[in-house]
């Protein structure tokens, strides 16, 4: 697999990253670390987790898999949403939830949308009129020191504000203490970069007004989305395989004549979701040329395929004629 510098770290790494996200969520611990060293083995050199991730314990959990390669990785994990409370209610709707968002995935996209806040607990959520007052120097410290122990390394690649805005950043006087921290985390080793993984639509802003905090920007990119022209900061992309795919399977299967216009001009099937879902992560990496491209799989052979779809260039027009139909004729799926 083709082989990038990673952001501003010093470091090289693979285009093809693994998604932490579902790790101790749908998968238990056997399954999770299973999935880690498939991607391992498959030639995957990037992993992405977050201290929330699998109700708190995607952390540990790829820190138990890193023992064993972590020179040879590079990792990133983020500050700014705190994993939940570990009790004994979690623990057991834990056990309760594996199953069933195994047998129905898409579920776990509903229940983000339909969690009922907790007054008092990391599940109630911060009015988006209101700054996140968890973008503190002290909270920041204290984070950066929990994911080092729990991921049992003495640094971490890239540290990124978790769904961080502007208004977090503007809003307090101190913020200039948040950056010391990171920029001192830096110079100490125990940060190679840092940066902010937040939604697409804050980006601007955040580069325009907090340029010094966005050294590296993470967010979402998938064939819906505009070509972005160069940027001065690095950037990581994920979501490249809309959660809309199977709208789009559909929307395409039941218009037969719009389906084989676009399939002659694409020059392949889009009928057919595999050939779909191929093309829109392709197109990912070819409208992204020096981005990490991150992926999440719960199955093997899906990474397997996914690292082949990386390294077939035959993909790289089909790809690129399907994002500019996509640009062009904007099918009715929400981004």
């Amino acid at each position: 697999m083709e082989i990038i510098p990673f952001a501003n770290t010093g470091r090289q790494t693979t285009r093809l990253g693994f998604g932490g996200s579902g790790i101790m969520g749908a998968l238990d611990r056997r399954q999770s670390l299973s999935m880690l060293r498939a991607a391992y083995d498959a030639g995957v050199r990037h992993f992405d987790t977050a201290p929330m991730y699998g109700y708190g314990e995607a952390e540990s959990c790829l820190g138990e898999f890193l023992r064993e390669v972590r020179g040879q990785v590079t990792i990133t994990t983020k500050f700014g949403i705190p994993p939940p409370d570990s009790n004994a209610v979690t623990r057991l709707a834990r056990v309760v939830a594996r199953p069933v968002l195994q047998t129905f995935p898409g579920l776990k996209q509903v229940l983000r949308k339909t969690v009922i806040p907790i007054p008092g607990t990391s599940l109630s959520p911060v009015p988006p009129s209101e700054p996140n007052p968890i973008f503190t120097a002290r909270q920041a410290r204290e984070s950066l020191e929990a994911s080092l122990a729990t991921l049992g390394t003495d640094h971490i690649d890239l540290w990124l504000l978790h769904e961080v805005t502007a208004q977090d950043l503007t809003a307090r006087d101190g913020n200039h203490e948040l950056l010391r921290v990171m920029e001192d985390a830096v110079r100490d080793g125990k940060i190679g970069a840092f940066g902010a993984g937040s939604h697409r639509d804050q980006i601007p802003e955040l580069v325009r007004t907090q340029p010094d905090f966005c050294r590296v920007a993470q967010f979402e990119w998938s064939v819906f989305d505009p070509a972005i022209p160069d940027t001065a900061y690095p950037r990581i992309h994920h979501r490249a395989l809309s959660q809309h795919l199977p709208l789009l399977v559909a929307w395409l299967q039941a218009s037969p004549a719009t389906c084989l216009r676009w399939s002659t001009e694409v020059g392949a099937d889009l009928a057919n979701a595999r050939v779909l879902a191929q093309l829109m992560l392709k197109a990912a990496l070819v409208m992204n040329p020096a981005s990490v491209i991150l992926f999440s799989s719960k199955r093997p052979e899906h990474i397997l395929a996914n690292i082949d779809v990386a390294e077939d260039m035959t993909l790289d027009q089909p790809a690129r004629r399907l994002h500019a139909l996509f640009q062009r004729e904007r099918p009715p799926i929400p981004a």
